[in-house]
C-alpha cells in the first residue's frame, strides 16, 4: 500500500513539474547548413564551369536551373519545421554554389522570398567556381562584418599515396595546382551579427575533397580544422564567451583528426570547457545518421558545432538545444542501386543534392 502510494504522488509530482515546463515559452531559431551541389546557372563565366552550360556535359539548360531552384528552396523552406513549424532557417550556411548570382535567383524563389533573405558570398579561389555563402533572415540578423579567410595549403602537404584507394563521396573535383604548388581550395567564411540583439559568430566551410584517397588527402583537413580553430580563437581573444557556430561540409566524419584535434571538438556537452566546442552530430553519427552515402555507408560529413557559450543551462539568452537532419521522402532515393541515398541531379531527372541539410536550434526563453 505505501509503494503504491509513492508511485501515486510521484506521478503527480512528475504531472506538476511537467506543466511548469511547458509553461515557459521560448523563442526559436532554426540554423541550417546544405550542400547544394552543382548550383551552377547557365552563363559562361570566368570558371572552370563548362560542363553546366546548355552545351556541356550536363546539358544544363534553363529549365533545369530552374528547377533546381525550386528543388532547393523546397528543402529549405522546409527544414527544422518539425519543432519550428512556421518558419523556415533564420541564418543558412550553403556550399557548392558558382557565384552570388545564384544565391540571389535562390532567395527569390516563391518558397523563400517572404522570408527577406540577405546573401554574404565571396569568389574563392577553387578551380571548379564553387564557392560557399550564407543566407540569413534580414529581420532577425543584422550582419557587422563579414570576411573570406584563404586556407593556404600546398601539394607537398599531402600525404601518402595509397594505391589501392578510390576517390571518398563528393562531386568535388581534384583541385588545381598551379606553379607556386598551391592547392586552391574554398576559403572559410566569417559573418559575425547580431541575432534579435546577441552576437553570434558563424563560419562556414567546404573543406578539401578526398580526392586520392582519404589518407592522401588528410593533410588538406587537418589544416582546414587548424585553420578553423585559429579563427575561433581570434574571437575567444575578443571575447572568451563568444558565441561561435562553425558548420559546412568537412568531406571528413566527426572522428577523424581534422575535427578532434584540428577544432578539438567534444562529443559529450561535459566534456567542453571554456574555449571548447561541442559537436552534436557526433553522437548523431554514432547512432547510425548519415547525412550522405558511399558505398552503402552513412557517415556525416556536413556538421554544425557550437562553442561553449552556447551550451550553458542559463536560457536567458541564445543557447543551443538540439541538432538534426532533414531528410525527407521526397529528397530520397526510392528505388534502385542507390534506393535510401539522397536523390541527386542524374541524366533523366533534375534531383536535389547528394547531401542531406543538417540544422540546429537556438532558443531563449520569454520573460
Amino acid at each position: 500500500m505505501r509503494i503504491t502510494k509513492f508511485i501515486a504522488l510521484f506521478f503527480v509530482l512528475f504531472a506538476i513539474s511537467e506543466t511548469n515546463a511547458q509553461g515557459k515559452k521560448y523563442n526559436i531559431h532554426t540554423v541550417a547548413f546544405y550542400n547544394l551541389e552543382n548550383l551552377f546557372d547557365t552563363i559562361n563565366g570566368p570558371n572552370n564551369d563548362e560542363e553546366w552550360l546548355p552545351n556541356g556535359a550536363q546539358s544544363w539548360t534553363s529549365a533545369k536551373y530552374k528547377q533546381k531552384l525550386r528543388n532547393m528552396a523546397r528543402v529549405l523552406s522546409e527544414i527544422g519545421t518539425s519543432e519550428n513549424p512556421n518558419n523556415s532557417p533564420t541564418l543558412i550556411g550553403v556550399c557548392e554554389v558558382e557565384n552570388r548570382g545564384v544565391l540571389e535567383d535562390l532567395v527569390k524563389e516563391p518558397l523563400l522570398i517572404n522570408k527577406d533573405y540577405g546573401v554574404v558570398h565571396f569568389d574563392s579561389p577553387d578551380k571548379r567556381g564553387i564557392d560557399v555563402g550564407f543566407l540569413y533572415q534580414k529581420k532577425h540578423f543584422k550582419p557587422t562584418s563579414f570576411k573570406n579567410i584563404p586556407l593556404l595549403i600546398y601539394k607537398r602537404q599531402e600525404g601518402k599515396e595509397d594505391k589501392n584507394a578510390k576517390d571518398d563521396p563528393s562531386d568535388d573535383k581534384p583541385e588545381t595546382i598551379g606553379k607556386d604548388d598551391r592547392v586552391y581550395t574554398r576559403d572559410q567564411l566569417l559573418v559575425t551579427g547580431f541575432l534579435d540583439g546577441e552576437e553570434i559568430h558563424v563560419i562556414v566551410n567546404h573543406w578539401p575533397s578526398r580526392s586520392g584517397g582519404e589518407k592522401r588527402s588528410s593533410p588538406y583537413r587537418e589544416a582546414a580544422g587548424r585553420l578553423n580553430r585559429k579563427i575561433m580563437d581570434s574571437l575567444f581573444t575578443l571575447n572568451p564567451n563568444a558565441k561561435i557556430l562553425t558548420m559546412g561540409d568537412l568531406n571528413d566524419g566527426t572522428y577523424n583528426k581534422s575535427v578532434k584535434e584540428g577544432i578539438g571538438a567534444k562529443r559529450k556537452k561535459e566534456e567542453v570547457k571554456q574555449f571548447g566546442i561541442y559537436n552534436p552530430f557526433e553522437e548523431m553519427f554514432y547512432k547510425g545518421n548519415a547525412s550522405l552515402f558511399w558505398r552503402d555507408t552513412g557517415d556525416i560529413f556536413d556538421q554544425i558545432m557550437v562553442s561553449e557559450a552556447l551550451i550553458k543551462n542559463d536560457y536567458s539568452s541564445y543557447r543551443y538545444w538540439k541538432a538534426g537532419i532533414t531528410n525527407k521522402p521526397y529528397m530520397i532515393q526510392q528505388s534502385g542501386q542507390y534506393k535510401g541515398y539522397p536523390l541527386r541531379h542524374g541524366t533523366n531527372e533534375v534531383g536535389f543534392s547528394d547531401h542531406f541539410p543538417v540544422y540546429v536550434y537556438l532558443i531563449k526563453e520569454i520573460k
